[in-house]
């Protein structure tokens, strides 16, 4: 139907826009209050494709480039975190906050694999989710939509929040005496899910393939939407 008919005629851009933020600022709260690492990833994911659909709401260059990039650059961060929740709960039997307490003495590369995904999904400079939420800031602003841009600032403030949770329970609690002693998850595991979380810190600082096949697809639907 064209950009004109769906964006400007009728306001499809607009409801998707409220829409968006609501599923980013509703899950990414309800994430904080999560008792289980893997309940917590679940909801973030649902904010995180918020951000995908706030890009594609803002129909232009930058928002859209962060949106495709974001299909890429959540799938590494989000793939490697559940990865390694799964190996976590292998050598655990789960994944609440209270059976976690400790993980980072027994199991330090899982541990440390989580902290480096987890910079990812709150947009630290130097990872792959920064790229994303920066295009998505600009394009923001080249609509004259500053408070949005506020706001994605400070949604992603409450990723500092939910990531921190873990941060508390791996780093700085005591494991139950009667937790297990489990080495690190499987190597079949974890080379996998390292790669991954690499990946989270390669795209942030090289960004010609993320960023550069985002911005050509989000050029090219633009020309076909006019």
């Amino acid at each position: 139907f064209g950009q004109t008919l769906v964006f400007d005629r009728l306001p499809f851009g607009d409801v998707l826009l409220f829409l968006s933020v609501a599923a980013i600022v509703t899950a990414s709260l309800v994430a904080v209050f999560q008792p289980d690492l893997k309940r917590m990833l679940a909801y973030s994911s649902v904010g995180q494709i918020g951000y995908i659909t706030l890009g594609i709401s803002l129909a232009n260059a930058p928002g859209l480039t962060g949106a495709i990039a974001h299909l890429f650059n959540h799938a590494l961060a989000k793939g490697a975190l559940f990865l390694l929740a799964g190996g976590i709960a292998l050598r655990y039997g789960g994944t609440s906050f209270w059976q976690i307490a400790g993980l980072a003495a027994r199991m330090p590369l899982t541990s440390f694999g989580v902290v480096l995904a987890g910079l990812s999904l709150i947009g630290i400079p130097g990872t792959a989710g920064f790229t994303t939420k920066w295009y998505l800031i600009v394009g923001a602003v080249e609509r004259g939509y500053w408070l949005l841009a506020v706001l994605i600032v400070a949604t992603s403030l409450i990723a500092v929040v939910y990531v921190w949770r873990f941060v508390e329970a791996a780093y700085f609690q005591a494991p139950a005496p009667e937790a297990p002693h489990p080495g690190e998850m499987p190597p079949m595991m974890l080379v996998p899910a390292w790669l991954m979380v690499a990946g989270c810190v390669y795209f942030g600082l090289e960004t010609s393939f993320n960023i550069g096949f985002a911005g050509q697809a989000a050029d090219l639907l633009l020309r076909r939407m006019r």
